[in-house]
């Protein structure tokens, strides 16, 4: 999940005019979400989002795919999934899902091209349909219950989150006091200023601690180093894979939340994205937890993606002093 294009500012807001001269710069998508912010999270707001993907599968294979929107993300007013190999039904097709609303799908294919497409569009601030919804119900006051279990999950060093190596370091910059929020905001910008967006510029091995040790990253590695430093001064800390209208070049996004003042607050350090626009896919200790594909038997090569996400009728604004929880 790297994203790639140019880099909002550190001190810049999303309606600078130096930042909309550059979204103007780079295609019409950027102008219209960019040049007109508008209100976006009212009762009225959509999210339309998108995935195409393509392999070559050259023997039988097994394809995980997390593609589809959390069914936390609002009401589906529309949704199709489709997964098709040589044109043809795959050998078979298996729908997981997660009691925090994700969803996986389980691809069994045959040798041929391999193609999915995910469509939806999405009501934010509504409760999900009914079919989602019920799913999703597990995840209510018994979720809510669980907090003290998750919290200790998040606390925990994981595959690219190694926060026991980076203690020293996060405690002697960042402290580990009362005040978890200020922390947060601390980690938060101090990854935007020190540490550099270059696209392409991640493998799928790195860790949080690779990339604090070479200064550069992209969306997942920022949103791993945010994970990790937090919980290397005693803050729970999740990844979230994300679809993310705004970003340009389009993508998928990666993005970090922490436990603050009771809940799980979502934090971007690249400023890539307004917080309010995002639409959770899933949610994970890291990024080994949220691929958006991964072939866990056979051989079959990702060939293709596409992926688009539109705010209506306009992007939010993302106001940086205040605290966002991601649906």
């Amino acid at each position: 999940m790297a994203c790639s294009g140019w880099r909002q500012g550190p001190n810049q807001r999303l309606d600078d005019p130096t930042l909309v001269a550059a979204a103007r710069s780079v295609g019409r998508c950027a102008v219209t979400n960019f040049d007109y912010p508008g209100p976006g999270a009212g009762p009225d707001a959509t999210r339309t989002v998108t995935c195409d993907m393509a392999f070559l599968v050259s023997e039988p294979a097994e394809v995980v795919v997390q593609a589809v929107a959390s069914s936390s993300a609002g009401l589906v007013v529309d949704e199709r999934f489709e997964v098709l190999t040589s044109g043809e039904p795959p050998s078979s097709l298996a729908e997981l899902r997660d009691p925090e609303g994700a969803t996986m799908h389980i691809i069994h294919s045959e040798p041929g091209r391999l193609t999915v497409s995910y469509r939806a569009r999405i009501r934010v601030g509504a409760e999900g349909s009914p079919e989602r919804r019920r799913v999703h119900a597990t995840a209510g006051a018994e979720g809510r219950r669980s907090s003290d279990y998750e919290r200790q999950v998040y606390l925990r060093p994981s595959r690219y989150c190694p926060s026991d190596h980076l203690i020293g370091f996060a405690v002697a910059e960042f402290g580990a006091g009362p005040d978890t929020g200020e922390r947060i905001a601390a980690i938060t910008e101090w990854i935007r200023q020190r540490i550099e967006y270059v696209p392409g510029s991640g493998t799928v091995h790195d860790s949080a601690e690779h990339t604090l040790l070479t200064g550069v990253g992209t969306c997942r590695d920022f949103a791993h180093l945010g994970v990790a430093l937090c919980r290397a001064t005693g803050v729970p800390a999740r990844f979230a894979a994300v679809y993310a209208p705004g970003l340009f070049p389009m993508d998928f996004h990666a993005v970090f939340e922490a436990f603050e003042e009771g809940r799980w607050c979502v934090h971007d350090p690249t400023g890539l994205a307004p917080r309010p626009s995002l639409v959770r896919i899933a949610t994970g200790r890291d990024a080994a937890d949220t691929a958006f594909a991964a072939v866990t038997s056979g051989i079959a090569d990702l060939e293709r993606l596409e992926v688009s996400a539109i705010a209506g009728p306009s992007l939010p604004m993302d106001d940086h002093s205040r605290i966002v929880e991601l649906a």
